[in-house]
């Protein structure tokens, strides 16, 4: 019986990038319906790998990944040599700015002010070098209950973005029952473009507002990891980061108006910042009146003068 899917995706996604410390990166190759045990194997941009390889792992192992693979000094002008043995990511903190403008917005033709995008991917430490990597295989097979066999190779490498981005992986697959291999293909891409859209498009108090990203300028491969930042302050609910697709605002005060969020999209092979305003209208079903002079509000002014009568009435009592 001939295999009848095959598929190739990243392991241990979605991951960020570091720029800062080598990571272990492993492609995975997934083969299903054949019978016997198929024959795979990968190719880099058409060039068949040359991969050490490495012995099933035992039963009950759990996931396994090589450690180690690359044993260079970290450039000590980025991060100290002590955070690569403990294993740590240098993924530094956002820069701090200056608080937005507050108040509720004036009429304007644009209701968000779309930042263009901060690629940060191509800042790379001096360890990252040109040389070839070093490749290791690993074979596995496990028996379906329909007599035939699922087959899983994996591919694991030192990634370097620099000459790993954009570099097409392909896995074939030989079975005696094919008359010709078996063949799927991925590429791996460092995000760039995200495209932000923002619901409603015409946010005022009291309104939820969705921030979301639809997608790339590219095609974006392994699955990237998103984070929202409110710059120069935390997020409506109090967090500083939220990860996710989407960002989600119950019911916006006017406080929100003018705030900058910034969207940062990475995968192993680089990271990008996108920045978008929020601009918030007023609601004409939520009253609000004038200000006073102190810049209270009305209800407040009012507490007040029930306060001073009350007591004007209790001095003349006694």
């Amino acid at each position: 019986a001939p295999p009848t899917s095959i598929s190739v995706l990243a392991a241990d996604t979605p991951a960020p990038f570091s720029r800062y410390q080598a990571q272990n990166f492993t492609l995975v190759c997934v083969v299903s319906g054949g019978k016997p045990a198929p024959l795979v194997y990968f190719k880099r941009d058409g060039e068949p790998i040359e991969a050490t390889p490495l012995p099933e792992p035992p039963a009950g192992a759990g996931s396994w990944a090589p450690r180690n693979l690359l044993h260079r000094d970290l450039d000590d002008t980025k991060v100290p040599k002590s955070l690569a043995a403990d294993g740590e990511l240098g993924m530094g903190n956002p820069f701090p700015t200056a608080d937005p403008p507050r108040g509720l917005a004036a009429e304007r033709d644009s209701v968000t002010e779309s930042i263009p995008e901060t690629v940060v991917s191509r800042e790379f430490p001096r360890w990252v070098h040109m040389a070839e990597p070093i490749y290791y295989f690993r074979h596995t097979h496990a028996p379906v209950s329909d007599g035939t066999v699922e087959a899983r190779a994996t591919l694991t490498w030192t990634l370097n973005p620099q000459i790993d981005n954009e570099a097409l992986f392909s896995c074939e697959v030989k079975h005696p029952a094919l008359s010709m291999p078996m063949q799927s293909e991925v590429t791996l891409v460092a995000p760039k473009g995200p495209k932000i859209t923002m619901t409603p498009t015409r946010a005022r108090v009291g309104d939820t507002v969705r921030i979301l990203v639809q997608g790339f300028q590219n095609e974006v491969f392994p699955e990237p990891l998103f984070t929202w930042t409110r710059v120069g302050s935390r997020l409506l609910d109090g967090s500083a980061e939220h990860d996710g697709k989407e960002l989600v605002l119950e019911r916006v005060p006017a406080e929100l108006n003018g705030s900058m969020y910034r969207c940062t999209a990475q995968n192993p092979l680089g990271s990008t910042d996108t920045h978008t305003r929020l601009i918030v209208f007023e609601n004409p079903n939520i009253p609000r009146g004038p200000e006073d002079s102190n810049g209270s509000l009305p209800g407040h002014c009012g507490f007040r003068f029930v306060l001073a009568l009350t007591l004007t009435v209790i001095l003349e009592l006694t």
